[in-house]
């Protein structure tokens, strides 16, 4: 089944993307990338950028509303996802509880088979 891994980092620590922690910040994310890739679990995924970058839609009956974004209701950021091959939700959470992103959130939800 496949489970899509929803990474949410603290402002603070999606700042370390540039400048001099970046280099550690990124070879975190390498790494996990490498481990998911060579378990053969890795079937997608996305680095996003950073919220100010988003656009958001809402959708009311006959029409829709633009705003820039970021607009949310969360202490957390969306940074990225996986999507990931797992035999059952165990095995995700074990995969999601080696996202290197110390006090930050990974949501796990399966895919929906369409």
């Amino acid at each position: 089944m496949k489970y899509t891994l929803l990474i949410f980092e603290k402002p603070e620590e999606m700042a370390k993307r540039e400048g001099p922690q970046a280099q550690a910040y990124w070879a975190g994310w390498q790494a996990y990338t490498a481990a998911v890739q060579s378990a053969g679990v890795m079937a997608g995924g996305a680095g996003l950028q950073v919220p100010a970058t988003a656009t958001r839609v809402r959708l009311t009956p006959g029409k829709h509303d633009v705003q820039d974004g970021p607009y949310t209701d969360s202490k957390e950021l969306l940074g990225g996802f996986y999507v990931i091959e797992a035999a059952n939700l165990d095995e995700a959470i074990k995969w999601a509880a080696r996202v290197p992103s110390p006090n930050g959130v990974v949501e796990i939800r399966p895919n929906l088979v369409m």
